[in-house]
């Protein structure tokens, strides 16, 4: 049994600690200027409960960091203040790069280091979430999801590779989510939006319902794609390919930001407001 620490337990990092708590580990969660949300999500997932991240830092063999990919650096350069010697494991949606940044200042600090990735929705289900790991410890992170409900694959030995692997996949999915919905939001501002879905519904009568759907669907987390568009636009010009697409993404993704606390889905007609509104 191992004592790992979830940085943390939102949405979807609530259901990767319930998978290691449910593997056998103790897995604990710092308190600290957390929401009321997050504290139930720990209590219902048996998540033992710290104060402080130092606190978290010394009870813990190994750290999982699920957070928004802004704050990557931050938890990062936080973990190794208060002088954490053990594993480190990044589970965010940022750049390669920005992995291998954060693991040399890691490794210099004397804290062990796997790039992680999370592909599919929180892990509740059989056979819906992955979670991508590289580097030379990655092994002992796959160890800790063995017959859980979180998929854990080690891919290699690299730094960056798992992190390379979630921006070539979430550049389709979520890129072409903030496509449609740009295009919505021209088809709206330029009056041509009825016409538009008649055309589309003259080649499947499933697809308007389909697209209006995606595009109000995207809105409880464009707050936090936004940010993953940067480092998708990071990625692709490190390969030496356009980056202007992901940051016009991330654009169309803060424009949505407003209706991160929604409490229903917004109607398309809000959606597309919000779309093309012009500050003054």
């Amino acid at each position: 049994m191992k004592t790992v620490g979830i940085i943390n337990p939102g949405a979807m990092g609530a259901s990767i600690a319930a998978s290691a708590r449910a593997a056998g580990h103790d897995v604990v969660w710092a308190a600290a200027g957390r929401s009321a949300a997050t504290r139930q999500r720990a209590a219902e997932n048996d998540l033992r409960e710290v104060d402080t991240l130092h606190e978290l830092c010394a009870a813990c063999d190994i750290i999982l960091c699920v957070c928004p990919p802004h704050a990557a650096e931050a938890v990062a350069d936080a973990v190794i203040a208060v002088g954490f010697g053990g594993l480190y494991c990044e589970g965010n949606a940022i750049s390669p790069q920005n992995a291998q940044d954060i693991a040399e200042r890691m490794v210099a600090a004397g804290i062990d280091f796997v790039d992680g990735s999370i592909v599919g929705p929180p892990a509740w289900n059989t056979g819906t979430t992955r979670f991508y790991l590289s580097g030379p410890s990655a092994g002992q992170v796959e160890a800790l999801f063995a017959g859980t409900l979180t998929e854990a694959i080690a891919i290699g030995d690299e730094v960056g590779k798992a992190s390379a692997l979630k921006m070539t996949f979430a550049a389709l999915t979520k890129g072409s989510t903030a496509l449609l919905s740009a295009i919505y939001g021209v088809a709206e501002n330029l009056d041509v939006r009825a016409e538009l879905e008649r055309e589309w519904g003259m080649r499947s009568a499933e697809s308007v319902a389909q697209r209006r759907d995606q595009v109000r669907g995207v809105t409880s987390k464009a707050w936090r794609f936004a940010g993953e568009m940067q480092e998708i636009a990071a990625t692709f010009e490190l390969a030496g390919l356009p980056p202007g697409f992901f940051e016009a993404a991330c654009e169309v993704y803060t424009r949505l930001a407003g209706f991160k606390d929604a409490e229903s889905v917004p109607e398309l007609e809000a959606v597309l407001a919000a779309l093309i509104a012009r500050e003054s």
